[in-house]
């Protein structure tokens, strides 16, 4: 069994591509959950308006691509204030039944037939990534490989047969934005949740009565961190299209946003650096398993009797939820996290 393979294909997973996406989905989530209280189920229709904001914009418009980012921004806006206004003033459970609602809308019009002249239906749009990637500085013939530094003899050396961490030129030019808008959004977060304003946030989690008592507006603070947390869920649409130089509506199912509070709560709710560790933690440990387990039946060490290929999948994601289950029995409040941040006052 080559064990080397399997944890070089899992780390390239922790801090590729998709895991950016999930970090950048739960670090707006984060603000909106973690530090508001909002239940919002519905993060995968920012991510849908983001990605086919700028994909209508460049492709069916012949817009310019930065023009497209700042159309996918205003969709999200947009989305944040119609889902916002007429349930923010409510009990926090309806805010989750219109956001799972709003979700599932979103993917069926960017699906429907009605519109698939410029939305591609099902199969969905290309040829919005080309101006992203025509930015890249790196080779288009370069295959870049990474290795871990280990001692030789004494001497410092780059051992590349401990783990080798291989990406397209693509998936780097990818990983460099992510990185750098992972980064810029942790600090921002930073910034607002240690300001008044993220200390009035807290407040409306705890105890949202208490806060009004004080002559603040709720509803203004719940629609800002809406907003601003989706204005981040739309970016996380970017890399994700970007990323896949295509954008269809079926990723973006409610499947998305359940992947996102599974990242958000592994890593800690209500803390900066909880959804980046999530994040790479979960698709760590799912390469792990999918990978580890189809090597081992390859290599006969698991009888097929007992589970072959095609059963992989559906055991790596039981695996995974069955740890989900057992960290919120004995960990609610995820790895870094604290469990008060987790006492909601969702009324």
């Amino acid at each position: 069994m080559d064990w080397h393979f399997v944890f070089s294909q899992a780390l390239t997973q922790a801090i590729g591509p998709t895991m950016l996406v999930y970090a950048l989905g739960a670090i707006g989530l984060n603000l909106q959950f973690g530090y508001t209280g909002l239940l919002n189920f519905g993060q995968a229709a920012f991510a849908a308006v983001g990605a086919y904001g700028l994909a209508l914009a460049v492709v069916a418009f012949g817009l310019p691509f930065w023009w497209g980012i700042l159309v996918g921004l205003g969709c999200a806006v947009v989305l944040a204030l119609l889902m916002g206004i007429p349930t923010l003033r409510l009990r926090a459970d309806y805010l989750a039944i219109v956001t799972i609602a709003a979700a599932e809308i979103v993917r069926r019009l960017f699906r429907a037939t009605v519109w698939s002249e410029h939305t591609g239906g099902s199969d969905g749009m290309r040829g919005f990534s080309d101006p992203f990637f025509e930015l890249n500085p790196l080779s288009e013939d370069a295959t870049w490989t990474f290795g871990f530094i280990s001692m030789d003899s004494g001497r410092l050396t780059v051992d590349f047969g401990l783990f080798d961490l291989q990406y397209s030129h693509r998936d780097l030019w990818v990983m460099t934005i992510g990185w750098a808008l992972v980064a810029f959004f942790c600090i921002v977060l930073a910034l607002l949740v240690h300001s008044p304003w993220g200390r009035v946030l807290k407040g409306i989690r705890e105890d949202e009565e208490a806060v009004r008592s004080l002559g603040k507006n709720v509803f203004a603070y719940k629609m800002q961190a809406l907003v601003i947390g989706g204005v981040i869920g739309a970016v996380a649409g970017f890399v994700f299209a970007l990323s896949r130089a295509n954008v269809q509506p079926d990723t973006f199912s409610t499947d998305f946003t359940f992947y996102f509070y599974v990242v958000l709560i592994l890593g800690g709710a209500a803390r900066i650096f909880g959804p980046v560790l999530g994040a790479a933690l979960f698709w760590f440990l799912y390469t792990v398993f999918s990978q580890g387990l189809s090597q081992a039946i390859t290599a006969d060490l698991i009888s097929p009797e007992l589970i072959n290929q095609t059963q992989v999948g559906p055991l790596v994601f039981f695996l995974l939820g069955l740890g989900m289950v057992l960290l919120l029995i004995f960990r609610p409040q995820g790895i870094l996290g604290n469990k008060r941040e987790l006492m909601l006052d969702v009324r």
